[in-house]
């Protein structure tokens, strides 16, 4: 009897997880034809069918379902056997962390977030990828990735064996150009109304937030741009184009780099942020030490001044 081809479970797994060949096939960079050719080969050798089309998507069987329980506990493994003998072997040569950034966290907080990696004692060389939630977590599922970091914990509807483990929170501050600035004498956040303004994406769970406050607050900015990628937008927010906003915890940080001023704070808005493993308990190096960093001292910020904060003060119309 012939071993089984795991390549075959691989292209099963992620099937599994995407609900469709075709975005299986994106993420595999291999043609839908192929893929559902290699499944329908597991699905003759394990004796039936693993899915069955219900609309417009995969939905797995009786026997997709124990599959996929397998799948996921043999590349889990497969994880702890490549890390197990990469900790024999690789003593005194470099070890590599592969860590996921989701795009619609900010890039100053990945960077603040990483960095503690490097201060191990073991020789380091980080690999980072920056994509969609989604598609970083496909990653994780085969281990292609060690960490994702993310604005939110592990969707539920998601079928990754992953855990969450929270680093912290910091509130939404809102900076200003000094022309921009100047251009009103209102307080804040009065003067956000009618004011240009830089928004987080759709997808970005601190927009989604923002949005239901401005609400609430009868306010109504004008939305000037849209950004996945907070870096663009703080280049927006630099040149004045409209209000940036930004993480409290660097709002220090954020006025010296772009040269902007820090206009109050959001107290009832709040950016979260997650590191997502295959380790339900953290034993990894570089994880313990960006979760160390993260909840002692990123997000353990000094008490300071500030101009303005928003409270509760407006009603909606």
């Amino acid at each position: 009897m012939t071993a089984m081809n795991y390549k075959h479970l691989h292209y099963f797994l992620q099937v599994a997880e995407t609900g469709s060949v075709a975005a299986a096939s994106r993420q595999l960079h291999l043609t839908p034809q192929t893929i559902s050719g290699q499944i329908q080969l597991l699905a003759d050798r394990l004796g039936g069918p693993l899915f069955e089309k219900v609309g417009r998507r995969l939905v797995l069987t009786d026997t997709g379902q124990v599959a996929l329980s397998y799948a996921q506990e043999i590349f889990s493994l497969g994880s702890e056997l490549e890390a197990a003998v990469r900790e024999k072997t690789q003593q005194g040569r470099t070890m590599e962390f592969r860590v996921g950034v989701a795009d619609v966290v900010p890039k100053s907080i990945a960077f603040h977030l990483v960095q503690p990696a490097l201060k191990i004692e073991e020789p380091l060389r980080i690999v980072c990828r920056e994509w969609r939630l989604d598609r970083l977590l496909s990653e994780l599922a085969v281990h292609s990735l060690d960490l994702v970091i993310a604005d939110a914990p592990l969707p539920p509807t998601v079928s990754v064996k992953a855990f969450s483990h929270r680093l912290g929170s910091s509130r939404i501050a809102v900076f200003a150009a000094q022309a921009l600035k100047a251009r009103t004498r209102k307080p804040f956040p009065d003067c956000l109304d009618g004011a240009p303004l830089l928004m987080p994406g759709e997808d970005s769970a601190a927009g989604q937030r923002l949005r239901t406050w401005f609400k609430s607050q009868a306010l109504r900015p004008r939305i000037v741009a849209e950004f996945d990628d907070s870096a663009l937008a703080q280049e927006f927010g630099r040149q004045g184009v409209g209000y940036l906003l930004g993480p409290e915890v660097l709002t220090q940080e954020i006025e010296s780099r772009l040269q902007v001023q820090h206009v109050g704070t959001i107290d009832e808005v709040e950016e979260q942020f997650f590191a997502i493993s295959i380790e339900r308990r953290i034993t990894h190096p570089c994880l313990l030490a960006i979760t160390r960093a993260a909840r002692d001292g990123l997000f353990q910020p000094e008490e300071r001044a500030q101009p303005a904060r928003a409270a509760p003060r407006r009603k909606a119309a």
